[in-house]
């Protein structure tokens, strides 16, 4: 997802205390943000083409394997309150696509708690706070594998959680990808990267 760094747009009573989710779903205008230990981060505008259509080619495959499967895919904007506090969450972001299987964290406006599995596609704009920023949080949360998809250089960093830590493994141009945390789940790249 795109974003900017803390942003002067942001209503000023934003800027001048940590929010949580409530202070986060009041804001009342037309841009989208994500919340990082309470701290907002205005949303850059739509994905480029080339990130819409990545997304969309992942979302497919995962969307068509899942059905009729207890776990669900979802896609931004969703909201994923990271520490399962709802109201009081100081950490609610909007991954580009998230796998749910256990479905009591959903309710009607957001997940509440750590998916367990995570795609970021990288735009220029988001980069930094995909690799470090996000990926910490993701971590600290429990997500149980965090893909990082770069569309420009062909590359999908896959994040497994071992013991509390990441281990990470690059994959250059791969033509098929598995899901490891997703029993028989294989994403056909090349369509993907096409």
């Amino acid at each position: 997802m795109d974003t900017t760094d803390v942003n002067e747009a942001a209503p000023e009573y934003a800027r001048k205390k940590l929010l949580t989710y409530a202070d986060y779903a009041a804001i009342d205008d037309e841009n989208r943000y994500e919340l990082i230990d309470g701290v907002i981060y205005l949303m850059s505008p739509g994905p480029s083409v080339a990130h819409q259509e990545t997304s969309g080619g992942l979302f497919g495959q995962l969307w068509t394997f899942l059905k009729d499967k207890p776990c669900k895919v979802y896609s931004a904007p969703c909201d994923v309150c990271l520490n399962a506090e709802g109201d009081n969450d100081i950490t609610v972001v909007q991954p580009d696509i998230f796998v749910v299987c256990d479905l009591t964290k959903m309710d009607e406006k957001r997940c509440n708690g750590a998916p367990d599995f995570v795609i970021e596609i990288l735009s220029p704009s988001s980069a930094s706070r995909d690799n470090l920023l996000k990926y910490n949080k993701y971590m600290q949360a429990g997500v149980r594998e965090y893909w990082i998809v770069d569309i420009r250089d062909k590359v999908v960093r896959i994040c497994l959680l071992k013991d509390g830590k990441y281990e990470m493994t690059d994959f250059f141009d791969p033509p098929e990808l598995s899901v490891n945390v997703l029993d028989g789940c294989n994403i056909d790249m090349t369509s993907v990267f096409a």
